[in-house]
Formats: C-alpha cells, structure tokens, sequence
C-alpha cells in the first residue's frame, strides 16, 4: 500500500482507508459515538491517528475516514497549511497522545488553493487577514505554474497547485525537526499524503 510507511502507520492507513471505503459506499458504522464512548473518553484521548486536514465544511475527517469520537486528531485551517500552531499541535499528538501516522488530507476544488492560484504573480490581492492566509500556498502554486502553460486557466493552474502543496507539505512534515523527523527516520512514525474527492467521497493515497 504505503512502503514508505512503518508497519504501524501501515496498519492504521488501511484502517483509514477502510472506513473510507465504508463512507463511500454509503455503508458507515459510525463507532464510537454512545454514551458509553463519550463516558471513557472523559478520562483521556487515545487517537489513532493525526490529521492536518482544511477547514472546508465539505471535508470532515472523522466522516470521510467512518471513525468517532477520540479516534482522530484532527488539526483543520484554510487550506491545510503547516503553520507553526499545525506543526505544534501536530508534535503533541506524536509527543502526548502516541499517534503513529500523521495524514495530510488535501481535497479537490480548495477554495484556499484557488484564490492562491488567481491571485499569483501579486493580483487582486485580497486585504487583511486573508492574504495571510495564501502567502503559504504560494510556493506550491509557483512550482505548479513553472510546469504548466503559460496561458493556462486559473482552475487548471489550481488543480496542479493542489498536488503540489500536497506533497511539499508532506515532504516539509517528514523533515520537521527535531520531533517528527527523528520519529519518522527511526520509524516510529510515519506520514503519508491523501487526497479526497467531493463528490465521490473518496481519498486517494498520493505519493510524496
């Protein structure tokens, strides 16, 4: 499946990817979410897994993966970009909570990664805190524009912009030092880069 990945993270993948399948199919089982669940959990969190996911509505994790409550550690912004508070949260999971797979979890049509592409080369700039908000993604749409045509549209240059912030933020992961990269290089962790289609419902396992 993964072979980059260590046996652990392995494992935990295909259980993603299996309530994946489950929610695609319309076939849920939806774990985890009764009294019973919400009563162990007041004691503390075991999450399999991490997630740095975007924040649009259409893309919640614990639904896309058919997990419940205190199965997934999920850190969520515009655009799922390894901010300093992403990286931070995301080293508590690894540190605190044993997590032994980080998923960055992309999604076709990312509104964050479109106003990115459209406004690359410095136009219609949006004004306060939203700028904030693209100056991220821009590495990935220049190294997207650098292989595409030059007279391409905004929705193709977006869609490679997407790939590529996908995998660069997965290579940026698996080198964030020192607590994720000395995990992931003596394989204890493992990260691993999905991509989630809207109208499907499905995620597709990219390789970095």
């Amino acid at each position: 499946m993964c072979a980059h990945l260590p046996p652990s993270a392995a494992s935990v993948l295909a259980t993603l990817l299996e309530g994946n399948e489950r929610y695609a199919t319309d076939a849920p089982r939806h774990p985890h979410q009764g009294r019973e669940t919400r009563a162990s959990l007041a004691e503390g969190q075991h999450p399999i897994a991490a997630i740095l996911a975007c924040s649009d509505a259409r893309v919640p994790p614990t639904l896309v993966f058919d997990q419940g409550l205190g199965d997934l550690f999920i850190v969520r912004n515009a655009g799922q970009v390894l901010t300093p508070g992403a990286l931070a949260s995301l080293e508590f999971a690894v540190l605190e909570l044993g997590v032994s797979l980080i998923v960055v979890m992309a999604h076709e049509a990312c509104g964050a990664v479109r106003a990115a592409a459209a406004t690359f080369g410095g136009d219609d700039v949006p004004e306060g805190h939203l700028a904030q908000v693209l100056a991220p993604l821009a590495p990935a749409v220049a190294v997207a524009a650098r292989r595409g045509d030059a007279d391409e549209g905004v929705e193709a240059l977006a869609c490679r912009s997407g790939e590529a912030h996908l995998r660069m933020t997965v290579a940026a992961l698996r080198n964030a030092g020192p607590v994720i990269a000395t995990r992931v290089a003596d394989g204890r962790l493992g990260v691993a880069g999905l991509s989630y289609e809207l109208a499907s419902g499905r995620t597709h396992l990219t390789a970095p």
